[in-house]
């Protein structure tokens, strides 16, 4: 009787199983989502970071938009060239401009350059020391602050505080924007890799209180804008801004600038 029993159990939960299997199975059918082949090709081709740098969520939302025509081919900064033509091909489309770019930290406020209106020793962030009257100890007022919340937001070992200024390793920068986008100060941009002529301060005042905050600030002489001859430079609210497009790294601003503010 026990045999019987057991041999009854079997085959009913056999059938059961069965039963269950075809109905996973017609219902995989009726529910299933269709999967563009382009978005898992093209995904195939991105690096995997996930660190928004092209402005959306992840590589996943990347790879989508991208099959939709709704980002370029080139958009991912972390992944260069080399990507871009990968996914171009996937695409049929042309790679475009793919000039590698780097973060560029706007000030030179270092412990020996920039004067200090008051003594700080809070906790160690950027953010928080924003917060204070001046926003944070320096005299500038749009100072890089030094107390590295830049260096914890890269995911690349990137930048680094030296002397009490964010750096930027220019051959470890993946131009993410995770810097920029984590600095309260905004001192931070993005640049054309490479580039060897920048202005080195974010300091919007004018004349003597420039030149009392830093002993390297831009103080808007317009000594530089005037000395370029192809226009790449101009001073606009009180600080230099210089256009990459058409800088030819000739050096003549740098050369100029009474203020040694242009590396």
């Amino acid at each position: 009787m026990d045999s019987v029993v057991i041999i009854s159990s079997i085959i009913l939960l056999a059938v059961i199983a069965i039963v269950i299997g075809i109905f996973l199975g017609i219902s995989s059918e009726i529910f299933k989502v269709e999967v563009d082949e382009k978005v898992a090709k093209v995904r195939e081709c991105l690096p995997g970071n996930n660190c928004g740098g092209c402005g959306f969520a992840g590589c996943d939302a990347l790879a989508e938009a991208i099959a939709k025509g709704e980002a370029a081919v080139n958009q991912c900064p972390v992944g260069g060239a080399p990507v871009a033509e990968k996914i171009s091909a996937v695409m049929g489309v042309a790679a475009g401009n793919s000039e590698k770019k780097v973060a560029f930290v706007r000030c030179n406020g270092t412990c020996v350059n920039a004067n200090n209106a008051y003594t700080y020793t809070g906790v160690k962030d950027c953010r928080l020391a924003a917060s204070l009257p001046n926003a944070g100890a320096k005299q500038c007022r749009n100072a890089c602050l030094g107390y590295g919340t830049c260096v914890e937001a890269c995911k690349f070992d990137a930048i680094h505080i030296v002397d009490g200024v964010a750096k930027v390793d220019e051959e470890k920068c993946v131009a993410c924007q995770a810097c920029i986008k984590a600095c309260p100060m905004k001192v931070i941009e993005l640049v054309p890799y490479g580039k060897k002529h920048l202005v080195e301060c974010s300091n919007k005042d004018k004349g003597k209180p420039a030149m009392d905050a830093c002993k390297v600030s831009c103080i808007a002489c317009g000594m530089c804008e005037r000395t370029c001859t192809k226009g790449a430079i101009k001073v606009q609210s009180n600080i230099a801004v210089m256009d990459y497009s058409l800088c030819d790294d000739c050096g003549a601003c740098s050369e100029k600038c009474p203020r040694k503010c242009i590396s």
